[in-house]
């Protein structure tokens, strides 16, 4: 899963305007084990019931924004905390 670099390059977290770099493979197959179990919440405490094709990491490394269908979901209550998976 890739983004065009200049789409990238102006996409920034919603709530602290950080930057983001897309997520690797293995951490997109751990959050997709996690949900696939059924345990995985995001920021507004909602379960997340759909597989990731992908994410856009926060630069802190603390919320990962979901892509679904070659598009990212920037908005802030469905940022999925990381320290759920780590």
């Amino acid at each position: 899963m890739t983004l065009d670099k200049d789409l990238l390059a102006i996409l920034c977290c919603p709530e602290t305007k950080q930057s983001l770099s897309m997520a690797d493979s293995a951490l997109v197959k751990k959050l997709n084990d996690v949900i696939a179990r059924g345990t995985l919440t995001n920021i507004g405490k909602k379960p997340v019931a759909e597989a990731l094709d992908g994410g856009l990491v926060r630069a802190d490394g603390k919320i990962l924004y979901p892509i679904r269908e070659n598009i990212p979901v920037m908005l802030i209550e469905e940022g999925i905390p990381l320290e759920q998976v780590t």
